[in-house]
């Protein structure tokens, strides 16, 4: 007897990844300047450009020596051994007025700049000097370490968009161009909503049957990852007056994370005071272990994640979900999740038609990285989780993969 199809909101991973990235797309900020705020450089680590930078002079700004050794003019090498006359000596930063003629040389530090009238630099390995001249044993080429004016950038040349997130390698450029401040997108605000009569506080003693409320501190943690600003609501009780209050309040953030109370028990109720909210469902399921119940949705124009209440759960869908969309309202552009390979230690065995992800371990180096799946006893297990440093990513139409095999990684 087949079996009876699923609902048209379940989607596959894919097409569930998609359509986030899809909504995602339509949040761009669009620079913006009610929805940006200036930062000192450091504070801005980690935030989204809201501005353009462009250069304030060519980069680099002289013709730079790329190696430590002397300045010379390419031609005076054309016969080698040769011995060049020295005239002088150029660190890092020296302005004095020097210039080479045939048959000269100068000694130039990395960073230095290239003297008028030399055309190359000769590494110091190939040279030996002597009280007033060098003797050099390898010719050259024309323009060999030198690093030529304005390769890198022309005065007025864009380096960085708006939309970049800033990284050290940001900082570094911003700083090369004198900004001491940047404007930068401000941080969404991201409502956190744990559900269930089983959560209590975590200062609190639990009673035999319930849990203290570690899903709210993931999710923050997760939230200010994504250099956004958690915003911690109270526990919803399941019960639906107290509920709807939460989750409307919850929707006067930019996003609303609720955890738990989307499956299909009796006490489930999110789905149900959402709906009294006319909220819009894009789906209300995804093909992934672990992780199915996930919901997103729309309601009064902010969007919402119902994700599983499961630790596991909650922490692997909001790196596939979540994260995208956090990145949209943060103002920069979404991205394609992208895998890793390694190597497979040991045979690893599944029912086919979900994709997994499972708490796995890489370890190797270099090219020789191996992942091992880990011994974990479902979505809840958290202290598996914090063993584990990536997911093993399985595809819906396999049911073994035998050791040795490459397979495709998600790092945590």
């Amino acid at each position: 007897m087949a079996a009876d199809p699923l609902p048209a909101s379940v989607l596959p991973f894919a097409a569930a990844r998609h359509l986030v990235e899809q909504h995602a797309q339509k949040l761009s900020s669009g620079g913006s300047t009610e929805a940006s705020e200036t930062l000192p450089l450091l504070q801005a680590q980690g935030r989204v450009l809201a501005e353009q930078l462009a250069a304030d002079r060519d980069f680099p700004p002289f013709p730079r020596s790329a190696r430590d050794g002397y300045a010379v003019r390419a031609a005076d090498l054309a016969n080698i051994p040769a011995t060049l006359k020295l005239v002088g000596e150029i660190k890092a930063g020296d302005t004095q007025d020097l210039a080479l003629e045939a048959g000269q040389a100068a000694a130039i530090m990395t960073g230095a700049a290239a003297p008028p009238g030399s055309d190359a630099v000769v590494m110091v390995e190939y040279t030996a000097r002597n009280r007033d001249d060098v003797s050099v044993n390898r010719s050259v080429r024309s323009g060999e370490n030198i690093v030529p004016q304005g390769s890198e950038a022309r005065r007025d040349d864009v380096l960085l968009m708006a939309g970049h997130r800033l990284d050290f390698a940001a900082l570094a450029i911003a700083a090369s161009v004198g900004r001491e401040q940047l404007r930068v997108y401000r941080k969404p605000r991201v409502a956190i909503l744990a559900t269930g009569d089983e959560i209590v506080p975590i200062s609190a003693t639990p009673g035999p049957t319930q849990i203290r409320n570690s899903n709210t501190y993931s999710l923050a943690a997760q939230v200010q990852g994504a250099s956004a600003e958690p915003i911690l609501l109270p526990v919803a009780p399941d019960e639906p007056g107290r509920l709807r209050e939460l989750i409307q309040a919850g929707l006067q953030s930019d996003l609303l994370l609720l955890s738990g109370g989307v499956s299909m028990g009796k006490y489930d109720l999110v789905e149900q005071i959402l709906g009294e909210l006319e909220a819009e469902f894009f789906f209300t399921g995804a093909l992934i272990q672990p992780g199915r119940p996930i919901v997103f949705g729309r309601a009064v124009g902010k969007y919402f994640f119902g994700l599983p209440g499961n630790p596991v759960s909650t922490m692997v869908t909001f790196e596939l979900f979540v994260r995208p969309l956090l990145d949209a309202l943060s103002g920069a552009p979404v991205t394609p999740l992208r895998f890793l390979s390694a190597q497979l230690k040991s045979e690893v065995k599944t029912k086919p038609g979900l994709t997994r992800f499972l708490p796995a371990t890489l370890s190797g180096e270099f090219e020789r990285s191996t992942v091992e799946l880990s011994k974990w006893q479902g979505s809840g297990d958290i202290p598996t989780q914090t063993r584990a440093n990536c997911y093993l990513v399985v595809p819906p139409d396999r049911e073994r993969i035998p050791a040795g095999e490459m397979v495709s990684v998600l790092m945590r």
